[in-house]
């Protein structure tokens, strides 16, 4: 587990104070990388006061347009959620995420954090391997983005102090992978590939699509694929667009 490889990203943050608390939250347990997508206000002298010391942290943050962008060269992306969804999607609480983080090795690890008002949409969530729930008490569970990072980030502190060698660490599948894993760029290549496919085929109908994509989307990053397996799915969809278009 490398905290140096986990990266923080805060979606259409409203109030600058929040990304200095962020900030602060971050430093306070080892982490470092923070993607700001769309802030309202950023840079801020309002952000650098709630800092309080981690100014380094806002100093090199990146700023994105989209999330897609935030979060293209991760192998592992998960999204907080306050709500249920209408497809469930593997959730898990902060303890149990920093499990899999640990177990992630050296990935890029991007934890994804929504607007203060109304959290992710579900767009947003669909890109996501996973989902983080904070489970607060259900008649006040609104937490402050920065009080949420600080819990997730804490977690995520405690499994790299429990990891004292790399080497004692089980591998994710109980064996070392031999190849990376996807990164969130080429899954989304995948997907449109597969989307594009079925449509020809006649599997998918573009006027009433229902949930098949994101439940298919739900399916293989359950399945969270390295490079070659992409890669082989792609060489398989390829084949039948192939063949479809010979007839």
């Amino acid at each position: 587990m490398n905290l140096e490889n986990i990266r923080i990203v805060l979606v259409n943050t409203t109030h600058p104070g929040n990304i200095g608390a962020v900030a602060r939250a971050m430093k306070n347990m080892g982490l470092s990388q923070l993607y700001l997508v769309e802030p309202k206000l950023f840079p801020s002298s309002e952000a650098d006061a709630r800092a309080s010391g981690a100014t380094d942290i806002l100093a090199s943050a990146t700023v994105t347009l989209t999330l897609e962008e935030a979060v293209a060269d991760a192998s592992l992306v998960v999204g907080t959620s306050a709500r249920g969804r209408h497809i469930p999607w593997p959730i898990m609480d902060p303890h149990q995420l920093a499990g899999v983080v640990a177990s992630a090795g050296q990935q890029q690890v991007a934890i994804v954090f929504g607007r203060e008002d109304r959290g992710l949409t579900n767009e947003e969530l669909q890109i996501c391997h996973h989902h983080v729930h904070i489970p607060s008490v259900e008649s006040f569970s609104s937490l402050n983005v920065a009080a949420a990072v600080q819990v997730v980030a804490y977690e995520l502190r405690m499994a790299f102090l429990r990891q004292s060698d790399a080497a004692k660490q089980a591998p994710q599948w109980g064996t070392p992978w031999d190849i990376e894993l996807a990164e969130h760029r080429e899954l989304e290549l995948m997907f449109e590939h597969l989307e594009s496919v079925l449509v020809e085929v006649e599997f998918l109908d573009p006027e009433n699509p229902r949930q098949l994509m994101p439940r298919l989307r739900r399916l293989l990053q359950r399945a969270m694929p390295d490079k070659v397996e992409v890669n082989v799915l792609r060489g398989i969809l390829t084949s039948v667009q192939k063949k479809s278009r010979s007839r």
